[in-house]
């Protein structure tokens, strides 16, 4: 009997739809007409224990105990779901080979394995792995057929199993000894500390002070009136040069007026030789097919959603209408093999989403964009619309705007490159360097999709003569334009999260910088929405119109711990560490090992800290929580203790669990 364990019930029941009927179905299982049998996790089967499951001391909150650090990690059962842990462990009892059917994602991939190991499924026997991210038959059936050895996936595994057991010593240990520190100095609120969310509030804390100590001064611009022999005329703008840098800030803006209306002066009336005349003919392919978090920013930056709405609006498309592949995934590129299925899925656009009727009549499937790269595609692929036509007035005005976007995204893989061409001249006006750039659309390409103007750069608007090295031209005027200095703009629901996918802008250690990947982020495509949302429901973070600003609490905190606990260099690093652990090129060991030293050196900070921070909060800033007697805020929820041990080392991976509730990580 093969026994397949799903990460959820309506991926369970999608594979039992294709297997061979009659069904008989059981409590928590579906059995099949040859023998199989199909059944399912609902999210998270197992947790963490809570600290005190290691020693009853734990249930005080207590400094001089701190750190916690488990000699043999356990899981406990949740209480909830705790009738399917049993379903399952009847079943797996009678099984000859399990099948893995976790969500295509590290974090599903330990799911399911931490299961399969808790139970005593003999390492003997065989575990295979099925990847599903289309829950409409013929993707199934497809993944049925494709069912691969579970082994391949060990390093996804381990490093779940080592991102779960890291966030749980981080997150617990800096939990207790940052509320123990707060409780100090008069602050009732539960002061959580995370390895993610704790720098990410630092980016928004750090972002308003700039914003608050920012004092706007002048700065000057000088445009030449610059006209040809046929009198055509074009503006060019001054760029100073190494001379005028005394009366320059950082960016190169002119501070001191008396330097501009100089230039203006002089130049009024004046030759302009053509020194440099450059034409480049350019062209722009289409953007990439959406992973989550570039949808989440588009849908942010378009209709102003917030991150986890986006993701429970996709969830529901993939789950419940089945219109989108799995969502929660990280890449941008689609296996070759797909190409062959794009007239279907462009059809069921066609028929889901009207209004894109004509962009799908207009789309040529012979055109191959660089999307279709299997060397970049293994667990997941990008989000795209399945094959499945569905009916757009049976969608929320909401889930029909978010599917819209996605299909037009796969769209723009159909269409050809934006081309355009780029001018730029160089002037030379009574020795000063003035520069004019301006940009001819040749072809719109897929920008036809979007509206070209959406992307146009300002600066090159417009077109220029057509001129040659050494012409001589005249400048009939000069121009002053006075401009202010802008301070830093807040935070918003779509510029966090680039920041948050973009983070190597953000550390600060310049050596650090160089080894992070571009794709290096801060969370994971499955927890950034839950970790911005984490930061508001703990009242770390709250909103003023669009802007995100951190509350009082929130700025304590961050101003209270040591700065490497509130910038992303740590977690990036951890980040970068975690996917070469699942890309074979890193190890648990020397992951845990670094990190539990830099552990012990941050609550040995904390220990001799005075808590001042905390002292000047207002009674409703400190929150109206009771100090937490057993909860832990890096678990979420108090557990009654267990006994089953996880291996702390385990080759395969299964035997450790991340905390409760996908997305909800540090």
């Amino acid at each position: 009997m093969r026994l397949f364990i799903a990460e959820k019930p309506s991926l369970g029941r999608a594979i039992a739809d294709v297997l061979p009927k009659p069904h008989k179905k059981g409590e928590g299982y579906i059995e099949t007409a040859q023998g199989d049998v199909v059944t399912w996790c609902i999210g998270h089967l197992l947790e963490q224990a809570e600290p005190d499951a290691y020693d009853a001391a734990y249930k005080q909150w207590r400094m001089e105990q701190l750190p916690i650090i488990p000699a043999q990690w356990q899981l406990v059962a949740k209480p909830k779901t705790r009738s399917q842990l049993t379903v399952i462990k009847g079943l797996i009892k009678r099984a000859d080979c399990v099948v893995n059917a976790g969500d295509p994602d590290r974090e599903g991939q330990l799911l399911v394995d931490e299961v399969i190991d808790f139970l005593g499924y003999p390492k003997s026997r065989p575990v295979q792995r099925c990847l599903i991210s289309d829950l409409n038959p013929p993707a199934v059936r497809r993944a049925l057929e494709g069912l691969r050895d579970n082994k391949e996936f060990v390093p996804l595994a381990v490093s779940a199993l080592a991102r779960s057991r890291a966030d749980w010593l981080y997150g617990i240990n800096m939990t207790r000894a940052y509320t123990l520190l707060g409780r100090k100095a008069g602050c009732s609120a539960l002061l959580s500390v995370g390895r993610v969310q704790t720098p990410l509030l630092g980016l928004v804390v750090r972002r308003d002070l700039e914003i608050e100590a920012f004092v706007p001064k002048p700065f000057y611009e000088v445009l030449a009136h610059v006209a040809t022999a046929g009198n055509e005329r074009f503006c060019a703008k001054w760029l100073p040069s190494e001379a005028c840098q005394p009366w320059q800030d950082e960016e190169g803006r002119v501070l001191r007026r008396a330097l501009a209306e100089n230039v203006v002066n002089r130049i009024a009336g004046k030759a302009a030789r053509v020194e440099e005349v450059e034409e480049q003919a350019r062209k722009q392919a289409a953007p990439l097919p959406y992973n989550l978090s570039s949808l989440q920013i588009d849908a942010a930056k378009r209709f102003g959603m917030d991150a986890k709405r986006v993701l429970d609006i996709c969830q529901s498309l993939y789950e419940r209408h089945k219109l989108i592949t799995y969502p929660r995934s990280d890449s941008r590129h689609l296996p070759g093999d797909h190409l062959g299925r794009a007239p279907r899925v462009r059809d069921a656009i066609a028929a889901t989403a009207p209004t894109l009727a004509s962009a799908v009549a207009e789309a040529d499937g012979s055109l191959r964009s660089k999307a279709w790269n299997d060397s970049k595609v293994d667990a997941h692929h990008a989000i795209i619309p399945t094959e499945k036509q569905g009916n757009g007035a049976t969608l929320s005005a909401d889930e029909n705007k978010i599917y819209g976007l996605v299909a037009r995204q796969y769209l723009l893989q159909f269409y050809p490159p934006f081309e355009y061409n780029d001018s730029r001249v160089l002037l030379r006006i009574e020795g000063g360097l003035f520069q004019a750039k301006a940009r001819r659309i040749v072809k719109a390409g897929w920008k036809a999709l979007l509206g070209v103007e959406e992307e146009d750069d300002e600066e090159k608007a417009g077109t220029l003569p057509a001129l040659k090295e050494g012409e001589q031209l005249l400048c009939e005027r000069g121009e002053l334009l006075e401009k202010m200095t802008q301070a830093p703009k807040a935070f918003t629901d779509a510029s966090l999260l680039a920041a948050m996918t973009g983070i190597a802008r953000f550390v600060q250690d310049p050596e650090i910088r160089k080894t992070l990947r571009e794709t290096d982020g801060l969370g994971t495509e499955a927890t950034r929405a839950g970790i911005i949302d984490l930061l508001f429901k703990r009242q770390f973070l709250h909103r003023q119109g669009k802007s995100i600003k951190a509350t009082p609490t929130g700025r304590a905190l961050v101003q209270a711990l040591p700065e490497s606990a509130t910038t992303p260099d740590m977690t990036a690093l951890w980040e970068q560490s975690l996917g070469q652990i699942a890309e074979r090129h890193g190890s648990y060991q020397h992951f845990m090992g670094p990190l539990t030293e830099q552990l012990n050196g941050l609550i040995e900070g904390a220990r001799h800290s005075s808590g001042a921070d905390f002292s000047g909060l207002p009674k409703e800033s400190a929150g109206r929580r009771s100090f937490p007697k057993r909860k832990s805020a890096a678990a979420g929820r108090g557990r009654k203790p267990g006994t089953k041990p996880g291996s702390a080392t385990s080759s395969t991976g299964r035997g450790a669990s991340r905390r409760a509730g996908k997305g909800k990580a540090a």
